[in-house]
């Protein structure tokens, strides 16, 4: 093994590199996406018996967003469904887009490493090839030994880099469609957080506080109006009954 590294030459230590970080990045992969650890099936039907005994404090709330990702996501809608069901989903949006980030992590790199690493063995074959033309160019056709080292050197080259890159790019596509999987259920959780408060008259409540709230200043508004058409119309009437004093006053007059 070690004779086929050496006589790869200098572009087999960019190769071997890569090789190296999609081991590593698998291996990590493998064991952070856990679906039962990123979205544990007991996390909602705790949170609804917590709902339902009007157990759900702050402490609880810190403690579920520190046990899971859905835990996370479930929490950040809980501190603010006394807002109404609209804010709460832009929270929980807001939350889920946090931990798909945290999901994806480092498989952008998977996929570098799977689109870099046959260029790097074309590049070692290209290489091989120009050092097998020079030789050709110096000492002719008879060294054949020169010439088997130029064409392994560019054999190798390009056999390495698709060794890499074919277990990293099916490993990519694989990881991918786990996330998608994953994020699905989160969604899937989510919404049934969403309708269970809903069906308890939690967040409906919450949404006729609000109205009320912004339909307070409306009335206030109006009542201040109808007062002062009030006032408008009882100064009306003084104003006109000024000119029913003069027929008296020529009255008087004539007699």
């Amino acid at each position: 093994m070690l004779e086929l590294v050496k006589s790869g030459g200098w572009i087999m230590l960019p190769i071997i590199l890569c090789s190296c970080a999609a081991l590593a990045i698998c291996v990590e992969r493998l064991l952070v996406l856990n679906a039962n650890k990123i979205a544990p099936k007991n996390t909602l039907p705790q949170v609804a018996d917590w709902l339902r005994k009007g157990q759900l404090n702050t402490e609880r709330l810190r403690a579920l967003r520190k046990s899971s990702p859905l835990g996370r996501i479930l929490a950040a809608g809980l501190a603010d469904m006394r807002y109404g069901r609209d804010i709460m989903k832009e929270s929980i949006e807001e939350a889920a887009s946090h931990v798909v980030h945290e999901l994806e992590r480092y498989l952008n790199t998977l996929g570098t490493v799977a689109a870099i690493t046959p260029l790097l063995g074309l590049l070692g074959t290209v290489i091989g090839m120009i050092d097998v033309f020079t030789e050709i160019m110096l000492q002719g056709t008879g060294n054949a030994g020169v010439l088997a080292g130029g064409i392994s050197q560019a054999l190798i080259t390009t056999a390495s880099g698709l060794s890499v890159a074919i277990p990293a790019l099916a490993m990519h596509r694989y990881f991918v469609r786990r996330v998608e999987s994953i994020v699905v259920t989160l969604e899937q959780e989510a919404v049934k957080l969403v309708n269970h408060l809903q069906g308890e008259g939690v967040l409906g409540g919450a949404e006729a506080k609000a109205r009320a709230g912004g339909a307070a200043k409306p009335q206030a508004t109006a009542k201040n109006g109808n007062g002062d058409a009030a006032a408008e119309s009882k100064a009306q009437p003084k104003a006109k009954a000024k000119p029913k004093a003069k027929p008296k006053s020529n009255q008087s007059t004539a007699a």
